[in-house]
Parts: C-alpha cells; sequence; structure tokens
C-alpha cells in the first residue's frame, strides 16, 4: 500500500467516524390537549372554539406551550446528539373544559394539521406527544389512542412513541397498543408536569439507544371518583400515588402511571387506570399491575366517598372565620364548571358579608353590552349577572355598583371588575376562569390581600396558591345543592358511553 492509498483511507475512515459521532436522534414533539365536560351544556366544541387565538400553534412555539413538553425539552436538550422538532398543533380551546364534545370535524381538522406537518418532517427517531387523556369526541372512542395510531402508521413500527398525561384521564389498553410508553402526573395540583415530560424524553433517549425495550401491562380497577376527591394532599389519592412512587423507586427502569378517572366524560374508556412499563420484563410489569389494582380496590370505598358544606352552612362557617380572625377565607366553588353559578355569592350577600371577592363570575353576555357602551372606569353597573346555563348554576344576580377596571386580563379582551355593597367586588370574565393563585388577581387596582374571603371556581388547583403557600388560614370547598355535573353525585348523571354498572359506587360489591 503506497503513502496516498493510506493517506486517503485515513481521511475517509476520520470522516465516516465523524458522520457516526455528529448523527442527530430527531425527535418530534405533538401537542393535543383537552379535558372535555361531556354532560357541560352550551354545545359541542367546534373548530372556532379551537382557533379563537389563533389557527394553531406553529411547531417552534409547540415546545414551550405546556409543562409536559417544556420539560421534555428541556432534559432532550441536555443530549447533544438529539434535536427537537416541533409538530403544528392545536391552541388551548376558549373555555378549556368547560366546553363540551368536541365535534368529530374539529378533531379531522386539527389532526390533519398535526400529521401534515409530521409528514414533512420526517425521517424522526422518537415522538413525544403532550396529551391530556380525558379528550372526549363524537364517533371517536378513544381519542387520545386513534391520536397515537395515526402517528404510528407515519412513522412506523420501529419509532418509540411516549406520551404524557394529566391523572383525570379516562385511558385503557388500546393507547399502549399504539405507543410504548405513558407518563401521568402524580400529584393533583399537578407539580410535576414539566417532571413527566423530563421521564418521557430519558425513555425515548434510552429506546433509541436500544438500552430500554419497553414491556406494559394495564389494568382497569373498576373504580369512579369525583375529581374532587383526587386531591393528593391527603387520604387515598395520596397514598395510592405513594405506592406507585415506592415500586419505581424499589425496581430499576420502572415506571408506574396511574389515571384517577374523569367522571365528567361519557366515554367506553371511563375510570380509574394503572399503566406500568419495565424494561423487558412482563413479569414484573403484570405483579406491579395487579398489585395496584388490589390497592384501589380496599380503598375504593373512601377513594370514591366524601361530601363538602352547602353553601348556606359554608357561609356561616365563613362568618365564624372572619369573627376569630382566621382570614383571608379561601371558598372553592368546584361543582361549578360552566363558571356562572352563583350559590356562594347568593348566600354571601344574604348574610350581609362584608369584604369579600368573587373571583371569578361568568357572563359574556353582560361583558358584551359593557363594550356596545364603550364602558370604563368609574362608570355604574346595574346589571343581572350569572345563573344562566342551566338549573345548576343558581338564581341571576342583580349586582348594583362601579365598574374599578374594564380591559384586558387572563388572556380575554376584556373583562370587568366592580365593586358593590361594603367592599365587595366581583370579577366579571366571558367564560370559566379557575384562579389558582392570589397573584392573578393583581390588576387593574385589585388588592388581594385586602379582602376576608375569595371565592374561587376551583376544586383543588386553588390549593397551590392559597393553601399549600400557607395564604389563607381557612380553606373550604363548598358544594352545592341539586344533582348535576360537578357535584360528588354522580349518579344523577346520564351515562350513554361509559359502562357505569360496572364500576364502583355504581355497584356496590
Amino acid at each position: 500500500m503506497n503513502i496516498k492509498h493510506f493517506i486517503f483511507l485515513f481521511i475517509s475512515y476520520a470522516i465516516i467516524s465523524c458522520n457516526i459521532d455528529e448523527k442527530k436522534y430527531r425527535f418530534a414533539v405533538i401537542q393535543y390537549f383537552h379535558e372535555t365536560c361531556t354532560f357541560c351544556p352550551g354545545g359541542d366544541t367546534d373548530i372556532n372554539d379551537w382557533t379563537r387565538n389563533v389557527p394553531y400553534v406553529e411547531g417552534k412555539n409547540v415546545l414551550e406551550s405546556s409543562s409536559y413538553s417544556k420539560g421534555f425539552v428541556n432534559q432532550a436538550s441536555l443530549f447533544n446528539d438529539v434535536e427537537i422538532i416541533g409538530i403544528n398543533s392545536p391552541d388551548q380551546v376558549f373555555g378549556g373544559s368547560s366546553r363540551s364534545w368536541n365535534t368529530k370535524e374539529s378533531f379531522e381538522h386539527f389532526m390533519k394539521i398535526i400529521l401534515d406537518d409530521l409528514k414533512s418532517k420526517l425521517p424522526v427517531d422518537g415522538v413525544q406527544l403532550s396529551l391530556h387523556g380525558a379528550m372526549a369526541v363524537r364517533d371517536v372512542a378513544r381519542p387520545e389512542a386513534e391520536i397515537a395510531k395515526r402517528v404510528r402508521e407515519i412513522v412506523g413500527p420501529n419509532v418509540p412513541i411516549s406520551a404524557t398525561f394529566d391523572l383525570h384521564g379516562n385511558e385503557d389498553e388500546e393507547f399502549l397498543k399504539w405507543s410504548d410508553a405513558a407518563f401521568v402526573t402524580k400529584r393533583f395540583p399537578h407539580y410535576d408536569a414539566a417532571l413527566q415530560g423530563e421521564r418521557s424524553a430519558n425513555f425515548l433517549y434510552r429506546s433509541v439507544k436500544s438500552k430500554f425495550k419497553a414491556t406494559t401491562s394495564t389494568m382497569k380497577p373498576g373504580i369512579l371518583t369525583p375529581t374532587v376527591l383526587q386531591w393528593t394532599g391527603e387520604g387515598p389519592a395520596s397514598k395510592i400515588m405513594e405506592r406507585a412512587r415506592r415500586w419505581e423507586n424499589r425496581n430499576q427502569d420502572v415506571y408506574v402511571s396511574v389515571f384517577y378517572g374523569f367522571p365528567w366524560s361519557d366515554v367506553p374508556d371511563i375510570g380509574a387506570t394503572i399503566h406500568v412499563v419495565t424494561n423487558d420484563n412482563q413479569k414484573l410489569a403484570d405483579s406491579i399491575a395487579n398489585d395496584m389494582n388490589d390497592y384501589f380496590l380496599r380503598v375504593k370505598k373512601e377513594f370514591a366517598g366524601g361530601s363538602f358544606p352547602m353553601p348556606n352552612e359554608a357561609v356561616i362557617k365563613t362568618m365564624a372565620a372572619i369573627e376569630n380572625g382566621d382570614t383571608p377565607v379561601a371558598l372553592g366553588d368546584y361543582s361549578d364548571r360552566q363558571g356562572d353559578a352563583t350559590w356562594i355569592t347568593s348566600e354571601l350577600i344574604k348574610n350581609k358579608v362584608k369584604n369579600f371577592l368573587i373571583a371569578t363570575l361568568r357572563d359574556e353576555n353582560v361583558l358584551e353590552e359593557l363594550v356596545k357602551i364603550n364602558a370604563k372606569k368609574g362608570d355604574i353597573f346595574d346589571y343581572v349577572v350569572g345563573g344562566y346555563t342551566g338549573e345548576q348554576a343558581g338564581t341571576p344576580l342583580q349586582i348594583k355598583g362601579v365598574i374599578k377596571y374594564f380591559g384586558p386580563r387572563f388572556g380575554y379582551e376584556h373583562v370587568a371588575v366592580v365593586e358593590f355593597g361594603q367592599g365587595n367586588v366581583i370579577i366579571i370574565v366571558p367564560t370559566y376562569e379557575q384562579i389558582i393563585r392570589p397573584s392573578s388577581l393583581r390588576f387593574g387596582g385589585l388588592n388581594p390581600d385586602k379582602f376576608d374571603v375569595i371565592v374561587v371556581k376551583s376544586r383543588v388547583h386553588f390549593r397551590r396558591g392559597f393553601d399549600e403557600t400557607g395564604y389563607s388560614k381557612t380553606i373550604m370547598v363548598v358544594d352545592a345543592p341539586g344533582d348535576f355535573i360537578g357535584t360528588t353525585r354522580l349518579d344523577a348523571l346520564d351515562y350513554k358511553f361509559g359502562p357505569i354498572k360496572d364500576l364502583y359506587p355504581f355497584i356496590q360489591n
């Protein structure tokens, strides 16, 4: 071999080696996130509801559009040989979980946007799906599984697909037929959403490196619980997730994900679900899934039962707390998924309670009227508000006061802050708005620290800012009279698609 031939071979080898070393694994990130209340009035959720802000989220922005995606991106970015690709995806729907069934037309519309963009960016080596788990679409039995199925058909059988979920999901074994792993939040409020994204990124990376062969097991314990009982700050909800963490801590390469279920979606896979993922160990996966299932059954009575004070009782307790100086009092109006219920506000007014803040009350019609008259700060406010979506919303209220702020907030073009009575304030919004932190109420001259009572439309998430921070000395979750969506009385709901006859507490065995 002459010197020129040797140099040629050496250079060729070096080039090949560099190309190998510089190979980039391409991870696609897709988001399609909706918690669907199929029992909510107001009509189906259509394309217009999804596109109030933008037609869709462009791929590059998808990477920053949720805690799940951010967690995935942050972790995947640590791998020098990974390229992260955002795929065009739907924006958040106007009204969030207060909206009813998604139309099939809207589902197909956004699936086309997603899949067309995914096809244009092939090849990919892994896919991250940022989902919720409680999406409901007319004539699509299992939407999240359908999303995974259609992605699988494009990327092929050998590309790992991983997904992140909210624990309020309704899923079954169908999803893992088309994907390789599911990572579900273990906290409610969902402090660990970004963590699940990180876990998903690690899983995909190890999978493409041939260091993880996903083996899964799924169980459905046959239990349905109201979401207000799924708070992981105490009780069986906390113990179930702690048991899942113990299994993960005891065993290498084990992921135990638990869906508590979402009772407000009337779907075939409704109820609690256990997903277990192991590294090529089917026996272990099955063993853990069975253990978690057995534990669910042991605590089902406590987990599916519970009650909360009605508005009149809650207001009496609130008045006692004010008298004792145990303020501020935070009242979670948990049963109001539409956002316009007036039960608590009516009781506060009836009992002449002073210095309370209603954050928030939905009334898009009143806001439209204020826009028409070019309302501004200082104008007299004299309107009937709230209580218009049905029996569950209570009685419309006549509020006479002064507008303290009228303008943009919470992503809406117009909200109204109205002062009335003796130091009372009500924030009027165009759709359901869940206040999680007191800081979000610091606008338009408002200072939440000055109120004795703050009423929020929330079941559990408000504990993040009002309870677990120590902000409120008194915390109460408040029920509402009647049998309707949002309460703990699930037997009042007219399920048509969910297998209710097979679920506890509908069956007592």
